[in-house]
């Protein structure tokens, strides 16, 4: 891999500075190790248990940590090398769920099914979901790190309702159990809490109206960075061909910016690079700090530090240079880990390069 093109830096809202300007994380996950779980699925199953599936997780954790150092990024997150899924690693610690009853369901409104669990009774968190891996990872990096957590809305969209009857309701139950985490990881050391919220993408009415609501309500009395993750999906078959029927622009994000940039979230992560979103968009968020999507999780294809350059520059028509961060357009999960680590230093020498073209913008 190619060495590292600058020294890792923080983020800072105040300052426009060169070693301030495109600081680089990534959306979520990454790819689970062979050893630790099936490789490129996004359900994959563990290849061990008990004690030592608990240890390979954390050693997985520490993997990832390394890569992203290595690579020159500037926000750390632990790839949820933890969690089997995104949603389901944290329903798994909440009382009320039952997953020794699976029910087949429609998925972003029917978009893909998934054998999902039932809410069946009050909702309620049996203890703390990810202590263990926020504290590994704010033990093993001296950079910022970011956790990220379910949405309300898109946790809503991925379980079978057969208690609440009202997928509001239903909602700010699950953002009261999300604000008690977040509240927790926050006292953890955790610098950046983020909601992943693909629903917001299929919803859109809803996510403008009662989505935000509750997304505010699991970030309240966070004090340390809040952010949402608004995307077209992981790079799985049926999200790339849901992406084919979209059209030659994709205006999903025009129904709830306007409503997230009057909310008190700090940060938006949204798709950009191969994607048919209309950069103008992005002007609809101002006063928000912006994680654009540099790097495409649909292909296996390492982009060039100048491909990732190049749509920094683009966003930057819309966004100002102090409140640009690059990202990935998702999680990486299913991709190969050769793949993956590639895009970690395509993500940090694209930053480094559009930082030397855009230094005096």
């Amino acid at each position: 891999m190619p060495p590292r093109l600058v020294p890792p830096t923080f983020f800072s809202n105040d300052s426009a500075s060169l070693l301030t300007m495109f600081n680089t994380t990534i959306a979520g996950s990454l790819p689970k190790p062979a050893w630790l779980a099936e490789p490129e699925k996004l359900w994959p199953r563990w290849k061990a248990e008990g004690a030592d599936l608990a240890q390979a997780k954390l050693d997985a954790t520490l993997l990832w940590i390394k890569a992203q150092e290595d690579a020159g990024l500037d926000v750390i997150g632990d790839g949820e090398q933890s969690r089997q899924h995104f949603v389901h690693g944290f329903l798994e610690q909440v009382e009320g769920i039952d997953f020794e009853h699976k029910v087949e369901m429609g998925i972003r409104n029917d978009r893909y099914k998934a054998m999902v669990p039932q809410v069946v009774a009050p909702l309620k968190l049996k203890g703390r979901v990810h202590a263990t891996e926020a504290r590994f990872l704010r033990a093993h990096t001296q950079r910022r790190i970011k956790f990220t957590l379910p949405g309300p809305m898109t946790i809503v969209d991925t379980v079978a309702d057969r208690f609440y009857g009202d997928r509001v309701k239903m909602a700010m139950a699950f953002a009261e159990l999300l604000n008690e985490e977040a509240l927790a990881l926050q006292a953890d050391g955790v610098d950046v809490i983020q909601f992943d919220e693909p629903a917001f993408n299929v919803y859109m009415a809803e996510a403008a109206d009662w989505g935000v609501q509750a997304l505010e309500r699991a970030a309240q009395g966070l004090t340390c960075t809040t952010a949402v993750h608004i995307c077209y999906g992981y790079g799985i078959q049926a999200n790339i061909d849901w992406k084919k029927t979209l059209g030659t622009e994709w205006r999903q994000y025009e129904k709830v910016f306007p409503a997230l940039a009057a909310s008190s979230i700090d940060q938006v992560s949204l798709e950009c690079i191969h994607s048919q979103v209309p950069a103008e968009l992005m002007a609809l968020l101002k006063g928000k700090d912006v994680m654009v999507g540099v790097i495409d999780v649909a292909s296996e294809q390492v982009e060039t530090a100048e491909e990732v350059a190049d749509t920094i520059g683009r966003a930057l028509q819309f966004v100002p240079r102090q409140h640009l961060i690059a990202c990935t357009n998702c999680g990486l999960a299913p991709m190969t880990r050769a793949a993956a680590e590639g895009k970690l230093h395509a993500l940090a020498a694209g930053a480094a390069l559009a930082r030397e073209r855009y230094a005096a913008a």
